[in-house]
């Protein structure tokens, strides 16, 4: 029997200089002096906070652990297979490009970086760019970029808490300020930036124009209420995202991982959004889950039910 169990991780902050000082709701504190502009919930170097294995980080647990951890249904088993992270923009993002697998084979990278963003919070205006507008071409944005105004060739939509964007590997995009957003994506941190407002910060421009596909299948995600209180936002071959909401005592999550096929050769990730709640399963500690924690669930404890305690909203991601 493994000895792993639900991994309760310590988020790591990175400043950013389009970040903020001021992370709430999620968290009541920025560390540090510098703008915190991510706040990384899965990474390869997330410590865990609970039980037996505290203190030892989910890459080190997944070289270890292999797929009792990850499961089934990823192809590497010595990583995390996705990068969860809380972005709180202040300013604006550069526009950027991520390459898909097959462009990133060829750079020697593990994986593309295809993602997703959960809108948490929006002020009025707040957008991102997604894409160019339609009829302009790739040409005619790398031109565009030489005359410091490719922000005009972007498609800018407007975002609203509850919404959920996705974000196809190749999408040429940026992120403007004012939102809280919850990113899923592949596990990689390649990144082309290929423009910055004149900011006087490196570019990729050649790598990125090869990397960036003039249409992809980004967009909003109209979401899928599959029960009361458990929303699918979003479905794809990198992963899968559900919001679930639970009230009162009676009111739990039991875990599919008995029943459903999808869900079985996987491992889930749980995010706090709001209120409080408890992951257990038998002969485990329970590991109680607030907002801004990340709890990873490995293939290899079976089922497990999320009770709140009175109420609690929060995101389950996993790998289809």
């Amino acid at each position: 029997m493994s000895d792993l169990y639900p991994l309760l991780l310590k988020p790591e902050f990175h400043a950013r200089p389009w970040g903020t000082r001021d992370l709430s709701p999620i968290y009541s504190e920025a560390p540090g002096a510098e703008p915190i502009g991510e706040a990384w919930l899965t990474a390869d170097s997330c410590k865990v906070a609970n039980g037996p294995l505290a203190g030892a980080t989910l890459g080190e647990l997944c070289r270890r652990y292999g797929r009792e951890l990850v499961g089934e249904t990823t192809r590497e088993t010595d990583r995390f297979p996705l990068l969860i992270k809380f972005l709180f923009p202040r300013d604006k993002l550069s526009v950027q490009v991520h390459p898909d697998d097959e462009a990133a084979h060829e750079l020697g990278q593990p994986c593309g970086k295809t993602e997703c963003w959960y809108v948490v919070a929006a002020e009025p205006g707040a957008q991102v760019g997604l894409g160019l507008k339609p009829e302009v071409t790739k040409a005619q944005f790398a031109q565009a970029i030489r005359e410091v105004r490719a922000e005009e060739l972007l498609n800018w939509i407007d975002i609203h808490a509850g919404e959920m964007i996705y974000v196809e590997a190749g999408t040429v995009h940026a992120i403007g300020p004012g939102s809280i957003l919850v990113e899923t994506q592949q596990n990689s941190d390649t990144t082309f930036r290929l423009y910055d407002y004149g900011r006087p910060r490196e570019l990729h421009v050649e790598q990125g124009l090869r990397a960036m596909k003039e249409r992809t299948q980004a967009g909003k995600v109209e979401p899928e209420v599959r029960e009361e209180g458990r929303t699918r936002l979003v479905s794809c071959e990198c992963f899968r995202v559900e919001k679930h909401s639970l009230h009162g005592r009676s009111d739990w999550l039991l875990s599919d991982r008995d029943q459903d096929p999808a869900s079985q050769g996987t491992s889930e990730v749980v995010v706090g959004l709001n209120g409080c709640g408890v992951v257990e399963l038998k002969g485990m500690e329970p590991v109680v889950f607030g907002r801004g924690d990340a709890v990873v669930l490995p293939v290899a404890i079976g089922g497990f039910s999320v009770r709140p305690q009175w109420e609690v909203e929060f995101l389950m991601m996993a790998v289809p």
